[in-house]
């Protein structure tokens, strides 16, 4: 035996940090002869011999087996170092001839570990991980984890029992990661980390980088290459990057979660998977005119009950409904049909689950050791280090590598405000002030400004937004004006302040009608999407139907059909949780289908009806979703009849041709000869009234349209004498003569 006994000991006792520099072929000098020592360590295997691949004539050389474990050894003299193969027998027969995992070189480059130590390797996740690679002509899978505080690492999975003596990797330098390449695992294979920090301590940690896992409780990773669909949506990414200037353009975004939207009844109300949601939703997104679908997070994550919040996988989609590829049908579907796909991701926070990042090679390496500045007090989860570099290269290659492997067209970013201040509720004493004794998160800041621009750089079209419930300046503006770089913002304060109006008895309206008018003061500061998600119909806050203060489903549903109609009419790209859409009654519940039942009832299905019409007439029109952004565009003509709680604005496009009037009346009281300024004298035609019998209202109005007269009205020197039917909103168009 020629390895030193306290070396072999290191191998079997699982102490070995340097197996590269004991496993495999070495030049070496033994007992004054010249020659090449060979070592292998192979789970189960009684004999193994060294096969010279580049001989003139078959030649083998039998290793000596010198621990029962499977721990194999052999000098050569007068060999200088050759290509081979190890073949070896198992104690149950089987003979298997493959290469040496240890007999090959890094397969990451300085480059490599040079880019992802400063943060600037955007593409690392096609480095760290699993990929199969060829190594010269060898085929297999290349293994890499980064854990710079770990004294050594192993690679583990259904390949070597579990075992994790069989597959110790290596260290590359001081970049802290380690690394393996092995040319006998396969796709499909799963697989683990195991990690001992510098106190000896084993974790057992899924790949932060896996593109695919299994499901809970053992959450391994999976080989799995994403490379190999075939996409055919080369139209749809053309267009998206044609578009890539033209932020204000029609966007109306159906929210939904995979798992809940629609199920299968007929198998035990089983989820759909990615394939067979494809062409469903396809077809009721494109009926219903909305241009976008966002998904709740469909990166991997353990817990159901989270709804994709609390992610472990930010690399894969979720085992829940499919593979990788069955995501990728999933997108090509949609994008073949016209449709974009904006997924929500979670840069803000991580559970704590201990086979995932926590702690993840000892040390607090993801997250920061402070709770004051790494834990979540609201949710009971970990905060990234934005400032350390591989951490930022982490995420930003997370955000890529969604619209590399899977064309994603835009990212929601949640809980913007968490990541921006360093006081996030939190109380004094619980928070670190950051160097210039201020609450915002220069890191997290920078961390924001940085991941816009890259994604920006590299997929021009894609686009970014901020779910930021703050009055944090710029939250969508370029970076290059000092703006975080979001493309949209979330306008939470619209939301909240639309929603506190709808759930007052109409009686009490007038003295809260500063509610629907005070959001146009800060309306053009941000470029903003008009949200009703799914934040606001859980945890007994209510569905959008049961949010309207009335006793009937009829009076609730005319609440919301006069509330869905201001809003489409009103300023900003828009987005309607699933349900809503047809007021859902109970409140939306992830682990069931949609109330798709309520659809034979008239007063559900005109609400449906409305937002199918209201979304096209949205997009239809340069005026409206052509002009969400300009000012200029937008004009009250009475916002100040609290007492009679009716709101009139217009809409105008920028030529002067086309021109929009909206009035909201939020009482049951319905108003006749009710004077309504407008820009224009002429006919305004009714395009759209919520109170029509089509969509479940009473249908009462004004006979398809109204002839201005000279009245004065508003400020205005031409008026229509109207009809306001109880909780309606109207729509009147003027065109001008050609």
């Amino acid at each position: 035996m020629i390895i030193p006994v306290n070396e072999l000991h290191a191998f079997l006792g699982n102490h070995q940090a340097n197996p590269h520099g004991w496993l495999g072929m070495h030049p070496l000098t033994h007992e004054g002869k010249k020659g090449v020592v060979v070592r292998a360590f192979i789970r189960e295997a009684v004999k193994c011999a060294v096969v010279e691949l580049d001989a003139k004539r078959a030649t083998t050389h039998p290793m000596e087996l010198i621990a029962k474990e499977g721990f194999f050894e052999l000098f050569i003299p007068k060999k200088s170092l050759f290509r081979y193969q190890l073949r070896y027998e198992t104690s149950w027969g089987d003979i298997h001839q493959v290469y040496n995992a240890y007999s090959f070189l890094p397969s990451l480059s300085e480059q490599d570990l040079y880019l992802f130590n400063e943060g600037n390797e955007h593409r690392i996740y096609e480095k760290l991980g699993a990929h199969k690679r060829m190594m010269g002509d060898v085929p297999g899978v290349a293994f890499a984890v980064w854990a710079p505080a770990a004294s050594r690492v192993s690679l583990v999975g259904n390949f070597n029992g579990w075992d994790a003596r069989y597959h110790p990797m290596r260290p590359l330098g001081a970049s802290g990661v380690w690394e393996l390449f092995v040319p006998d695992v396969h796709e499909g294979e799963m697989y683990k980390f195991a990690i001992w920090d510098q106190h000896g301590q084993m974790r057992m940690k899924t790949d932060p980088y896996g593109t695919r896992f299994e499901a809970p409780p053992n959450n391994a990773a999976i080989i799995c290459d994403t490379t190999g669909y075939q996409w055919g949506d080369s139209a749809w990414i053309e267009k998206r990057r044609a578009q890539a200037a033209q932020l204000d353009r029609p966007i109306s975004i159906y929210e939904l979660h995979l798992g809940s939207w629609k199920r299968n009844a007929e198998e035990a109300n089983r989820p759909y998977t990615y394939r067979e949601l494809a062409p469903i939703l396809a077809d009721y997104v494109t009926e219903m005119g909305f241009t976008h679908i966002e998904v709740l997070p469909v990166s991997e994550f353990p817990f159901t009950g989270s709804w994709g919040y609390q992610v472990t996988g930010y690399f894969a989609p979720t085992h829940r409904w499919g593979t990788p590829e069955d995501f990728q049908f999933f997108v090509d579907h949609l994008h073949q049909r016209g449709i974009g796909i904006i997924i929500d991701w979670v840069p803000a926070h991580f559970p704590r689950d201990a086979f995932a990042l926590a702690q993840f090679d000892g040390s607090h390496l993801y997250e920061h050791a402070d709770p004051r500045l790494g834990a979540h007090m609201d949710w009971g989860t970990l905060i990234f280090n934005y400032g350390r570099h591989e951490v930022r290269c982490f995420l930003i290659a997370s955000v890529l590598s969604w619209m590399e492997r899977y064309h994603i067209d835009g990212v929601r970013v949640d809980a913007v405000a968490s990541m921006l201040y360093l006081d996030y509720s939190r109380k004094a004493g619980e928070w670190v002030p950051n160097q210039y004794g201020g609450r915002e998160n220069l890191e997290a800041i920078s961390f924001l400004r940085q991941m816009n621009d890259v994604v920006h750089h590299y997929y021009p079209g894609v686009i970014m937004i901020a779910e930021e419930s703050t009055s944090f300046a710029m939250v969508s503006r370029p970076t290059k004006d000092g703006g975080l770089g979001f493309d949209y913002k979330w306008n939470m304060g619209m939301m909240h302040d639309t929603l506190t109006y709808f759930q007052k008895d109409p009686l009490h309206r007038k003295w809260a009608h500063d509610k629907l008018t005070f959001g146009m003061i800060y309306q053009y500061s941000e470029n903003f999407v008009s949200v009703y998600s799914h934040d606001e119909v859980v945890h007994l806050k209510a569905s959008m139907l049961g949010k309207m203060a009335a006793s009937s489903i009829p009076e609730k549903a005319a609440n919301l059909r006069t509330l869905y109609g201001y809003i489409w009419m009103y300023p900003g790209k828009k987005l309607l949780f699933m349900g809503s859409e047809f007021g859902q009654r109970g409140e939306w519940n992830h682990d069931g289908s949609l109330e798709w039942h309520l659809l034979r009832e008239p007063e559900h299905e005109g609400l449906r009806s409305l937002v199918r019409d209201l979304n096209k007439l949205y997009a239809s029109e340069p005026a409206l979703g052509g002009s969400d952004f300009r000012s200029s565009s937008f004009r009250w003509i009475n916002c100040n009849d609290g007492d009679h709680s009716v709101i009139s604005f217009a809409r105008l496009d920028e030529a002067g041709k086309v021109a929009y009037v909206v009035i909201s009346n939020f009482t049951p009281v319905t108003r006749t000869r009710y004077n309504v300024g407008v820009p224009h004298a002429g006919h305004w035609k009714e395009v759209l009234n919520t109170n029509s019998s089509y969509y479940g209202g009473t249908g009462f109005g004004n006979h398809g349209g109204r002839q201005s007269s000279t009245a004065l009205a508003d400020g205005y020197e031409h008026s229509l004498s109207l009809t306001l039917p109880g909780l309606s909103t109207l729509v009147f168009k003027w065109t001008a003569k050609s």
